[in-house]
């Protein structure tokens, strides 16, 4: 498997299960509906744990980003890969929110509320301030980033297996990370805290036909990518100086 393919297909279940955990929730008559947001973060936490095995051996396991960015920044992975990286990304996340839509078809066509739609697909704020949204994705992404650089620092000496290459066994607590942060800091904004992971779901729902559907709030979805790539530039430079 190429790093493209396993960057695609990491991404993908990402998404697939991650934005499958909250239309499981928030759609109408579903089986988990109105379960809540422990289930909800929980559900993303498997997420990243299955999108970290699959992609692990084979491209190091960024899906996502600001991590591919943030390596890059470090000098551990080469500016010439992020392009391909970050495209990879990309379509795995919008194939794989592509599929929730389709599994959960008959439960968008009965959900009335046009917001909760949307929010299968990509975040919305809790309370809706661009500079503390902002300095709220920027935490978020800091705290996963310089976390897991110590997660893997004897790793870092390897371009292609960092830094969330970590294996199935090291897979874990990356999961648990991305828990602490849902559970913790994630009721602001809804803890995008990946630039795919929010864009290219919001393109799908924009090009998606869909009953009632809500607008994709393309004036916000700057801010999950722009904070989340911030964070990460910080502690990648914070990480260095440390170290």
């Amino acid at each position: 498997m190429t790093p493209f393919i396993a960057e695609f297909i990491g991404t993908f279940f990402l998404i697939l299960l991650g934005n499958g955990v909250v239309a499981n929730v928030v759609l109408k008559n579903t089986k988990g509906n109105n379960s809540g947001w422990i289930v909800i973060t929980t559900g993303w936490a498997f997420a990243v744990f299955v999108g970290v095995v699959v992609a692990s051996p084979y491209s190091g396991a960024h899906i996502n980003p600001a991590v591919t960015f943030a390596l890059a920044l470090a000098g551990k992975f080469a500016w010439a890969l992020v392009p391909e990286f970050i495209l990879a990304q990309m379509l795995g996340a919008m194939t794989g929110n592509f599929i929730v839509y389709v599994l959960y078809m008959d439960h968008y066509d009965i959900t009335e509320d046009g917001l909760l739609k949307r929010a299968t697909f990509c975040t919305t704020p809790a309370i809706r301030n661009t500079l503390s949204n902002l300095f709220n994705e920027i935490i978020g992404t800091f705290t996963l980033l310089f976390v897991i650089f110590y997660f893997t620092a004897p790793l870092l000496e390897d371009e292609l297996k960092t830094p969330v290459g970590l294996g199935s066994l090291g897979a874990l607590p990356v999961a648990i990370l991305v828990w602490a942060i849902g559970l913790s800091l994630g009721g602001t904004t809804g803890y995008a805290i990946n630039p795919a992971r929010d864009l290219g779901p919001r393109i799908v729902h924009q090009l998606l036909p869909m009953k009632n559907k809500s607008d994709s709030d393309w004036g916000y979805a700057w801010i999950p990518v722009a904070g989340p790539l911030i964070g990460a530039s910080l502690a990648a430079l914070l990480f260095l100086l440390l170290n």
